[in-house]
């Protein structure tokens, strides 16, 4: 059995992601590649084929989405639109907390027209247990090469070390709403720890707070915008942000992050907007 263990080193310390190269990789527990950036889809429902391959286009190489966005159809559309090889793209897909998992991750895929998914999530915890039954289908599915790597989304400390606890293994990833002005360190240390990478939804809330006065500040003072700041401070923290963006100039503006660094200080004054805001107005894991 996997052993969970405590953090031992504050977040901002210990970060992973190098982030000089123009789009780099963070690895996972199983020595498989992700993208430190990626497209989320929840909510692309109108020419999601369209707006997807643009964001293939410009290199975007990862894309999220789940069974539940009705957005998977599209993606195969714009996977195949682009002729891209299935090596160079990583696909993130979700089963709900009452799914079987081994049959859900297959669906997904139909509808995907693949033939494995890079990463397979738990989607939420179930209101009882922590998923165990499912986490079995997902293991399965991977053992028969339908994904590559399994996690969770939205699971607390707790779930995940009673989930480890069960199954003797640890999830690779833990997908969850994720801000400046909403986040935990105390979770993104314990994940460190246990190599779990965490992946951010939802990280430029929705929109409801860009218009923050202290980032705005220090999106004026290194010429970029509030959405890049958000982003930026997502990767010296080695969180993967899934931002969703339907334009193309949003999809483009999230891309260009990589040609600065935010400083320590404002780093930590980043860190202290944390209110645990959710732009759903409950904060899961915390």
């Amino acid at each position: 059995m996997s052993a969970v263990k405590k953090p031992a080193a504050r977040a901002a310390e210990a970060a992973e992601i190098d982030t000089a190269a123009e789009i780099d990789t963070v690895a996972l527990k199983s020595g498989n590649l992700m993208p430190v950036l990626g497209l989320g889809s929840w909510m692309l429902t109108s020419d999601t084929a369209t707006r997807v391959a643009h964001a293939l286009s410009l290199g975007y190489r990862l894309v999220d989405t789940s069974g539940d966005y009705k957005t998977q159809g599209g993606i195969g559309k714009a996977i195949r639109a682009t002729g891209m090889r299935r090596d160079a793209l990583y696909i993130v897909t979700k089963v709900e907390e009452d799914d079987d998992g081994y049959d859900a991750t297959r669906k997904n895929l139909d509808e995907l027209n693949l033939e494995y998914a890079d990463l397979v999530l738990i989607h939420r915890p179930p209101e009882r247990g922590v998923g165990e039954k499912i986490w079995e289908g997902l293991r399965r599915a991977r053992d028969e090469g339908l994904a590559r790597d399994i996690g969770v989304s939205s699971y607390k400390v707790g779930q995940i070390e009673e989930l480890a606890r069960i199954t003797g293994e640890t999830p690779a990833v833990n997908q969850i709403e994720w801000t400046p002005f909403g986040h935990s360190l105390d979770m993104l240390n314990f994940c460190r720890a246990n190599q779990i990478v965490v992946q951010a939804w939802s990280p430029l809330t929705r929109g409801k707070r860009l218009a923050d006065e202290k980032l705005s500040a220090l999106a004026e003072k290194y010429g970029k915008s509030p959405a890049q700041i958000i982003l930026r401070w997502d990767l010296q923290h080695g969180v993967v942000p899934l931002p969703k963006a339907q334009r193309p100039d949003h999809q483009r503006e999230n891309l260009d992050i990589f040609d600065f660094e935010l400083d320590a200080r404002d780093m930590a004054a980043l860190d202290n907007l944390n209110q645990h805001f959710s732009a759903l107005e409950k904060l899961d894991y915390v």
